[in-house]
């Protein structure tokens, strides 16, 4: 796989948090060599104001972000993606549109903060180890040689960065 720049897809159940902050991540950390877009089987409708003021708070571009139907990127006019990674264990589980050109795709799941309960200090701290997994896990996806790997050890390698907890 040799190109400039690679198409990632971020699934989730509700699209308000994890993918929302895995595609702002990887739009800035891996700018001109990712694109990052992200999805929902269900879409929530909006993304989770704690994800945007964690992003924000960390410097990450917000602007445009939005929850989204995973619909809108196996349409035929929608961009051609190299990967699908899922965060959630619930759209892992679910049966995916077919993506033209079929993308590598790894399950990198990631606790749902959005589902947590409690105080507001438990909420918090549930949506910072979030980013904090998807951050480390993006960062080793940014530096893979991926032009000098065969299909099969990027395979390998893509689905391995989901077992990266911290």
């Amino acid at each position: 796989m040799s190109k400039s720049t690679y198409n990632v897809l971020f699934i989730c159940t509700g699209n308000s948090a994890r993918s929302i902050m895995a595609e702002a991540i990887l739009n800035q950390t891996g700018a001109g060599r990712f694109h990052a877009y992200s999805a929902g089987s269900h879409p929530a409708g909006q993304v989770h104001m704690h994800a945007i003021e964690l992003l924000e708070r960390n410097r990450y571009r917000t602007k445009g972000l939005r929850s989204k139907n995973w619909s809108e990127f196996a349409a035929p006019d929608a961009p051609h993606m190299d990967f699908v990674l899922t965060v959630c264990d619930k759209a892992a589980g679910e049966v995916c549109p077919v993506w033209p050109g079929q993308p590598m795709s790894a399950h990198w799941g990631v606790e749902d903060p959005a589902s947590v309960k409690g105080s507001e200090e438990v909420v918090l701290r549930a949506f910072a180890e979030a980013f904090m997994v998807l951050n480390r896990r993006i960062a080793l996806l940014t530096v893979l040689p991926i032009e000098k790997l065969n299909k099969l050890a990027l395979q390998k390698e893509i689905s391995d960065i989901g077992l990266v907890r911290s």
